[in-house]
């Protein structure tokens, strides 16, 4: 009670709303079918591992069917409830040869790629107030441990999560994690690994973090700020923020700026780990269109490197690359629009392009984890998207996009493992409610 007592007059006060385990319980369902296309251009070939074949192409295809549970909290000062999902996929492309990236299909030992796979998992959660306490298997979403879902099944992490949002205009979030399930992942609570590792010299057993959002009473500013640890790996400290100034009637002027610090601590596994890198974006939107310019900047011998596949909210980090090599410079330009003006409302396109310059890893940890940079690295991406999501009616929320890109790079860069690489991709979704 002395909690409820010292909360502000003006503060929601979740619990209070609480309907019941049963009566507020929802579940979402997320059908979810994608395609995708990788052709390998001047000399770069695919290596298929496991079937010890090269090809120029690779190609994936599955449908992904993904249920969420959400049970209501029991009434009373202190509620309890329980989160639940399922995740299944199958293949939709058996040709063996060119489906081994396992970058949506996971493969059977022998190489050939997996009829269908799935996991489940649970969390059972706990609310006081506007604050609540999950422990189990779940998803999460902040600037350094953020749950991927953009492939056919999203990645989940097995730990405790406790969020708060007793103080008004400012969401609190503090999490301690153990195992990780990636994306095509057919068990749960495996072993923490970073991205940009590949002399693994081991995976990590925790990470932990703390951190927040203020909603600013100047209007549209937000501030986010971030602390977390990758046990014996790096301590990793995040600081972004958003501004949009309205202009005139459909004119505005909007700044997105993120901030990474990462420095190696404990055994430091990684090597030695001492790295700040940054991100500006501005976009200018007028009517329906929206014209973006970006400049991205990695201070360090070592790229920035993160755990879980959506742990980087930097603006250059594109659909190929991330544009995250040591000391390397990156700017973008990109142009979007709502053809729902003139066409469908729903329907969307964009471009962009993204270019990389002055890589230099050869000062690394020669006995660290990112020995394999080199130096004099540079390369380019172009992305395009289509996307329609209708609107109204019985297929509402039915979403289509194709996107297709482009990366090409030098030899020097060739070596550090992005390739030069025309991507197409297609997807349908179909979410429904119950």
């Amino acid at each position: 009670m002395t909690l409820l007592c010292a909360l502000p007059v003006h503060a929601t006060v979740e619990q209070d709303k609480a309907e019941g385990l049963l009566e507020g319980q929802s579940l979402q369902i997320l059908n979810r079918a994608l395609y995708e296309g990788l052709d390998y251009r001047h000399g770069d070939r695919f290596y298929n591992r496991k079937l010890k074949v090269y090809s120029d192409q690779a190609v994936e295809a599955g449908y992904g069917l993904m249920a969420t549970y959400q049970s209501g909290f029991t009434q009373g000062i202190v509620g309890f409830g329980v989160d639940a999902h399922a995740y299944g996929a199958v293949n939709l492309n058996r040709d063996n040869i060119h489906n081994g990236r396992e970058r949506y299909l996971p493969t059977e030992a022998d190489g050939e790629s997996m009829d269908d796979y799935g996991r489940a998992g649970a969390a059972v959660k706990i609310r006081a107030s506007s604050t609540t306490l999950k422990y189990g298997e779940m998803r999460t979403k902040n600037p350094i441990f953020n749950s991927s879902d953009t492939r056919l099944l999203p990645e989940t992490n097995t730990g405790w999560l406790l969020t708060s949002k007793n103080i008004p205009d400012l969401s609190l979030q503090a999490g301690h994690f153990t195992g990780w399930s990636d994306r095509t992942a057919r068990r749960n609570d495996n072993p923490l690994r970073a991205n940009y590792i590949t002399r693994a010299t081991r995976s990590g057993d925790s990470f932990s973090f703390v951190g927040g959002t203020w909603s600013a009473p100047i209007k549209a500013l937000s501030l986010t700020a971030y602390a977390g640890n990758f046990e014996d790996f790096w301590n990793t400290y995040y600081l972004g923020s958003t501004y949009s100034w309205q202009l005139a009637n459909r004119q505005s002027l909007s700044y997105n700026l993120n901030i990474y610090r990462n420095t190696d601590t404990g055994s430091a596994y990684a090597g030695k780990v001492d790295n700040t890198t940054w991100s500006l974006m501005s976009t200018y939107a007028l009517g329906a269109h929206k014209f973006g310019i970006g400049y991205q900047k990695v201070h360090g011998d070592t790229p920035f490197d993160y755990v879980n596949r959506g742990s980087i909210w930097l603006d250059n980090a594109m659909q190929i690359s991330d544009f995250n090599g040591p000391h390397e410079a990156s700017w973008q330009a990109k142009y979007e629009v709502d053809l729902g003006e003139w066409f469908s409302p729903g329907l969307s396109a964009s471009i962009g392009y993204t270019r990389g310059s002055d890589i230099d890893g050869s000062k690394a940890d020669p006995r660290g984890a990112y020995a394999y940079y080199g130096k004099d690295g540079k390369h380019w991406e172009r992305d395009m998207l289509v996307r329609y999501t209708v609107r109204d009616g019985a297929a509402k929320g039915l979403a289509f996009h194709v996107r297709y890109s482009v990366h090409r790079n030098n030899e020097a860069h060739r070596k550090q493992g992005e390739y030069n690489i025309d991507q197409v991709r297609l997807g349908v979704e179909f979410p429904l409610s119950l």
